[in-house]
């Protein structure tokens, strides 16, 4: 096992899990919904709750996508804010980091 990292394969397999997950919430959002109106009410809700999580798989797939961008553009793993890089650990831990720890504390 190598401890060596990787953040294309990384990357890939972020995008990848992230596709993934909106492709099921896309397939959930498109079944069919009940007849009876109680049970449509619970379906309309559940229905908010998964929009907002394909909402969410879809802005990881930007980050993703932006964090590819930058890694073959060589810019990956520096801080756009401060031009410093960013510490690894932050990258392993947030692959998609745009900021170093410092420049990230500064975030509104």
């Amino acid at each position: 096992m190598s401890d060596v990292f990787d953040p294309k394969s990384i990357l890939e397999r972020l995008h990848r899990d992230y596709r993934q997950r909106a492709e099921a919430i896309r397939g959930d959002l498109a079944r069919p919904h009940d007849t009876d109106a109680v049970e449509r009410a619970g379906e309309r809700q559940n229905d908010e709750v998964l929009q907002a999580l394909l909402a969410e798989a879809e802005a990881g797939m930007r980050q993703v996508e932006r964090a590819c961008q930058r890694l073959v553009e060589g810019r990956y793993g520096i801080c756009r804010r401060c031009g410093r890089p960013i510490e690894p650990a932050r990258l392993a831990a947030l692959p998609v980091a745009e900021l170093c720890l410092h420049c990230a504390g500064l975030e509104p």
